[in-house]
């Protein structure tokens, strides 16, 4: 399981120009090292706000992984999850459709959901997109 996602944005053409220099003149070794940075850079400036609302909204803050037996034990319990992860979400390729529908009342993920494709069909309607 990959530790990254890729994305995609629009620069404008100077902005780009601008970020070619810096690489052209040895501050970063290639654009994505420069956007990186730009974006850790970022984070960190706004660090106390994340943590703040990390904790106001009840995140799990990295990595929260669920496994059938995790489920089948959530099921026997009677209950019901609403999860809630800062970071990356994931269902086991071996849990069922019909598992997931009768252990995951929501989920709220602020940055990449990973499952089956008919895990996230079944979960369509309970799956909260930020």
């Amino acid at each position: 399981m990959s530790e990254t996602e890729k994305i995609t944005i629009n620069l404008g053409l100077v902005d780009l120009g601008q970020i070619d220099l810096l690489v052209q003149e040895g501050f970063y070794q290639n654009r994505t090292d420069f956007i990186r940075t730009a974006i850790r850079n970022q984070i960190t400036t706004h660090a106390e706000a994340v943590k703040q609302t990390v904790a106001r909204k009840t995140l799990v803050l990295g990595l929260q992984h669920y496994t059938r037996r995790d489920l089948e034990a959530v099921r026997a319990a009677g209950e019901m999850l609403q999860i809630r992860v800062l970071g990356l979400a994931s269902i086991a390729d071996d849990v069922s459709p019909e598992l997931a529908l009768a252990t995951i009342d929501s989920l709220e993920v602020l940055g990449a959901f990973r499952a089956s494709p008919a895990i996230k069909a079944a979960l369509a309607d309970r799956i909260r997109s930020s």
